[in-house]
């Protein structure tokens, strides 16, 4: 059965996944089945990602929100024992997707990579433990959803200023649209803030 299952899964191609250069920053990519009654397509699936990533995947919830053009999201995480790995995705509209490599003692801290998901290009974003996330809509609307492996802690919740220069992330908008809550326009730079001194044992 397990022979078969293997088989089954390699005919199956149902997501491309693309590495980024900030490692274990993934692209996902799901096969889209369209025919004339609309389409289908598998937006998770725990054995193929888990093979790429190398370790267990086990989300215990799943977030969705719905935001207006210029709603500018983060840069947020969590620190240890609550740190998260996200997989992110639009539903409907669009968003630049971002992610910030903060683990102080890794090649590319402080480095990043946008991408942009749309519900027209199915793209997901896996975030692992170690990084900011935030996303500016790009859209008249967009309903954002993301699963994560550990529970929200309001006592474990940071961030980093969305346009910190030490970062610099071309969020390719006229600043005077952005819309931020008041957590996000205080949050501070990457200099001043909480972050992750190991890259490893993350999943400790």
């Amino acid at each position: 059965m397990e022979k078969y299952r293997k088989k089954c899964i390699g005919k199956l191609n149902s997501m491309k996944i693309s590495k980024t250069k900030l490692e274990g920053v993934l692209i996902v990519e799901p096969k889209v089945w369209n025919d004339d009654r609309g389409y289908f397509f598998e937006s998770y699936r725990k054995d193929i990602l888990e093979e790429t990533v190398g370790h267990p995947l086990d989300f215990v919830q799943n977030n969705e929100s719905k935001s207006t053009y210029g709603v500018l999201r983060g840069l947020h995480y969590q620190l240890p024992p609550f740190s998260q790995t996200k997989l992110v995705r639009v539903i409907e509209g669009s968003v630049l997707d971002v992610a910030v490599d903060i683990r102080k003692d890794s090649k590319t801290f402080g480095q990043y990579i946008a991408v942009e998901l749309s519900e027209e290009n199915k793209k997901q974003l896996l975030i692992p433990r170690g990084f900011a996330h935030g996303f500016l809509v790009t859209s008249p609307t967009a309903l954002f959803s993301y699963q994560v492996d550990n529970y929200y802690s309001p006592e474990h919740d940071r961030g980093v200023l969305y346009n910190d220069a030490e970062i610099g992330i071309d969020w390719d908008i006229d600043i005077e649209k952005v819309l931020l809550s008041d957590k996000d326009i205080k949050q501070p730079k990457l200099k001043d803030a909480e972050i992750f001194m190991n890259s490893t044992n993350l999943y400790a």
